[in-house]
């Protein structure tokens, strides 16, 4: 976070602190709001939590939540269904249009094409049959593509072997029904029922016990030589190729805004802000809905690593626009849909969690 959002340790602190009341205020707010709901974003440097309404009679409330109220007209669920449409008439990249997502900050739901593509995605958004009300295209050179590549124990971070070359771990797992201990990463990474490395530990082996991609882009990888009866399986923690580690603690999804860090076996530790949720992109696989973007770098190889927005658990890497070295931005599958589709429940420094209903 020094590094990659310029922030000395008092201030990386502070921030953290802020991101946290505001990611439980937003929690409160959805649930509170229900179909009035319109979304909500902090602003720089966690000074503001923004919470949309779609009544103005409810601006007070938000007020006295502590968040500052936006007046809008569409409400997030109605956002989801339209870009819901636009999934619907999904067709794998052709390179014209490289994803749409719900843009909660202005209220639309947009569409990224290249510069010379526009008017071919106003084809597809009227071919679609989406509110154009609703849609906007926005001009955009990204061209996401997966990234996975032709320490200290196992741990979220790690090293992950694959039949296709390498990708990340994702954060560790225990599946209790079958009795298994594992990681999740990303789906593009295996197929279910392929055999995986993890870690540096040549004697450790895996298998992808579920793999989905496209469509999604999730997977769980069990730790075969691991005996379950010993005990909860796997150290609730996240490292990088340094070594440098944190704890996990929870699974609290962070709002808009709100600072995020990856670790992956290529670039390590790398930082940014939460951009835009619900994101689907258009990869030349297929399309991957419901993914989370962010201005965090990533490069080949750490595809599957984790995302931690402080020590709450928020998913793992899918895609890329970018490098960590000119600049770039990834999508990574939020955890909570991973850990359910699996019946997972994440290691913690607070025992296993499952995911919230």
């Amino acid at each position: 976070m020094k590094r990659d959002l310029h922030l000395d340790s008092a201030q990386a602190t502070e921030l953290l602190t802020r991101e946290s009341a505001a990611g439980r205020t937003e929690r409160d707010l959805r649930a509170a709001l229900g179909t009035r709901f319109g979304g909500a974003w902090l602003t720089a440097g966690a000074a503001t939590l923004v919470v949309a309404v779609t009544d103005p009679a409810l601006a007070g409330r938000v007020r006295a939540a502590g968040a500052e109220p936006r007046i809008v007209r569409h409400s997030e669920r109605d956002l989801a269904a339209v870009k819901s449409t636009l999934d619907k008439a999904a067709r794998p990249s052709s390179g014209v249009v490289s994803g749409w997502y719900v843009d909660t900050v202005t209220n639309t739901v947009v569409v990224q094409a290249r510069p010379d593509a526009v008017a071919a995605a106003g084809e597809f958004v009227k071919a679609s049959g989406a509110d154009p009300g609703v849609v906007r295209v926005n001009v955009s050179a990204d061209t996401p593509r997966t990234t996975e590549r032709v320490a200290l124990g196992i741990y979220g971070g790690d090293l992950l072997r694959v039949p296709l070359g390498s990708c990340s771990l994702g954060f560790t797992v225990v599946n209790y029904t079958q009795h298994l201990g594992g990681w999740v990463t990303a789906g593009h990474c295996g197929r279910t029922g392929d055999a995986a490395t993890p870690g540096f530990d040549v004697g450790a082996t895996g298998t992808f016990r579920g793999s989905v991609f496209p469509g999604n882009d999730y997977a769980w990888v069990s730790h075969d030589n691991y005996d379950f009866e010993y005990g909860p399986f796997g150290m609730p923690q996240v490292y990088d190729y340094r070594g440098n580690g944190v704890w996990v603690e929870g699974l609290r999804e962070a709002p808009i805004g709100a600072s995020v860090c990856r670790s992956g076996i290529t670039t390590g530790w790398r930082c940014g802000t939460v951009q835009a949720k619900n994101v689907t992109v258009n990869y030349a696989e297929g399309t991957v809905s419901g993914l989370t973007r962010t201005s965090a770098c990533a490069e080949p190889g750490d595809s599957g690593g984790p995302y931690l927005s402080g020590g709450q658990a928020q998913g793992v890497t899918s895609g890329v626009s970018g490098n960590c070295t000119s600049g770039g931005t990834t999508v990574f599958q939020p955890l909570n849909p991973i850990l359910r589709a699996y019946q997972l429940k994440l290691s913690s420094a607070n025992g296993p969690l499952d995911p919230p209903a």
